[in-house]
């Protein structure tokens, strides 16, 4: 291709593959290509602005101009560029930032071990279970529940993981020892008159019936999100995590809190595992871990598991297991960047004050015609559209409902993401309450403007 010649957007048609696109159809509209960003919004390559509404990809908790995450990054890049952790290696900045991170945990954890993204963390949890699991013997004992809608990542195992149809479709999925517990979405799955505190002993039940289905000799662990973000922002029900910690324990199943979305802030507390009164073994963060500046993760290991680590290395020679970028010091100080950051401006008091006028006008939109539930908790939140308010029932997929409000917000500047048809909030932390304001002041145009198509589709669809 003549690259002087062409344009940007079809430059990228003809040379990259994206992810979560649909690609047929991304021949024919091309990209939108963000070209800078400033605080809470970000600027194509037309000049057009948009409020950033989740935050990238739930990540940029500190918005896209923050020069001290810039700078961190460009000081280690002219002292240490890259080391590695293998062999006993180590650097400062690597030693401080689990420090830092372990310090400001809500439960007692004892090693921080780091990958490059949520899905790699995950994954790396997954290996930890069986690892510790064989050092105590227990080599009947693999299985891991996790629970439909769930999302933990698109590796082999970690897809597996996740409770969503497509991310299995034809990609062979899932791998054995995987099992999927009940959708926690009280909305959608609890029976006529159940409170939410019924629903959730109804799924407490479930969960030990399943685990006595598996055999409790074959059960390793348990992955939750705190509240399930791309399965559709599903907060769950009250008293649930309350009434299954208990379950797990019963039959020595770990638990591990996956805190990719949830963690730093964004269910108004630190972590989610604060917010919802979790006690896990394991617990995995990303995203907002460097406000998404740079990819970094971590899998954090009570002392329990890594007393079983010792035993495994003495036995084995080595913990075997690691990435080249395993706490890479570039990531690594832009992360210990951020969270000095959290901690010097006190980002939590911060978006406690905002979190009144954040879900007050999500709610807002309860009374559409469209909208189903409003559900939300922190700065995370998201309305799901339905065909029939009265019965709930869904518009057929294939329709795209949410793809044409989440198109429609793009045209009034404001970028949200469609999860079938939900649409999801998640703007950065440092989103003022007057910008919370204009977040759903272009939402509203944007229902606004697609009222009538999705008037137009549901009677087409009659």
């Amino acid at each position: 291709m003549n690259t002087a010649a062409a344009t940007i957007e079809s430059r990228d048609i003809a040379s990259v593959l994206h992810p979560y696109t649909h690609l047929r159809r991304h021949e024919s509209q091309g990209p939108l290509v963000i070209t800078r960003g400033k605080g809470v919004f970000v600027y194509d390559d037309k000049g057009n602005e948009y409020l950033e509404g989740l935050a990238g990809l739930w990540c940029v908790s500190l918005g896209f101009s923050e020069q001290r995450l810039a700078d961190a990054g460009v000081r280690q890049l002219s002292t240490l560029p890259y080391y590695h952790q293998f062999a006993g290696k180590s650097h400062a900045v690597g030693i401080e930032l689990a420090e830092k991170l372990l310090g400001m945990l809500p439960v007692k954890m004892s090693k921080v071990f780091f990958n490059n993204s949520g899905s790699e963390a995950n994954d790396t949890a997954i290996k930890m279970v069986w690892y510790y699991r064989n050092a105590l013997g227990q080599h009947r004992k693999k299985k891991i529940i996790s629970r439909i809608r769930g999302y933990h990542g698109v590796t082999v195992a970690t897809a597996s993981l996740t409770g969503l149809p497509d991310n299995h479709r034809d990609f062979d999925l899932p791998i054995a020892n995987v099992r999927h517990a009940d959708c926690p979405h009280h909305y959608r799955f609890g029976k006529p008159g159940e409170t939410e505190e019924q629903f959730a002993t109804r799924l407490a039940e479930s969960l030990e019936a399943q685990i006595l289905r598996e055999d409790p000799e074959t059960v390793a662990a348990f992955i939750a999100e705190p509240v399930q973000g791309a399965g559709g922002v599903i907060v769950p029900p009250r008293t649930y995590f309350e009434k299954i910690q208990p379950i797990l324990k019963k039959y020595d199943v770990l638990l591990i809190a996956d805190e990719v979305i949830c963690g730093f802030g964004r269910t108004g507390s630190m972590f989610g595992t604060e917010t919802f009164g979790l006690q896990p073994d394991i617990m995995t963060m990303a995203k907002a871990l460097s406000s998404g500046y740079v990819p970094i993760s971590a899998t954090v290991i009570n002392d329990k598991l890594y007393q079983a680590f010792l035993n495994q290395s003495d036995k084995i020679g080595q913990f075997a297991h690691g990435y080249t970028y395993s706490n890479h010091p570039v990531p690594s100080a832009v992360a210990l960047e951020t969270l000095k950051i959290y901690e010097e401006r006190d980002i939590m008091k911060h978006i406690r004050s905002i979190v009144p006028t954040f879900q007050s006008l999500l709610r807002s939109f309860a009374d559409h015609p469209y909208v189903g539930e409003v559900r939300g908790v922190g700065l995370i939140g998201a309305i799901e559209f339905v065909s029939d308010k009265a019965t709930r029932a869904a518009f057929d997929r294939k329709l795209g409902i949410g793809a044409t409000i989440a198109a429609a917000a793009q045209k009034s500047g404001l970028l949200v993401r469609a999860l079938g048809d939900t649409i999801a909030f998640c703007p950065p932390l440092i989103i003022s309450e007057a910008e919370v304001k204009e977040l759903f002041a272009r939402f509203a145009k944007a229902v606004e403007i697609a009222t009538p198509e999705i008037e137009k589709i549901a009677a087409a669809a009659k």
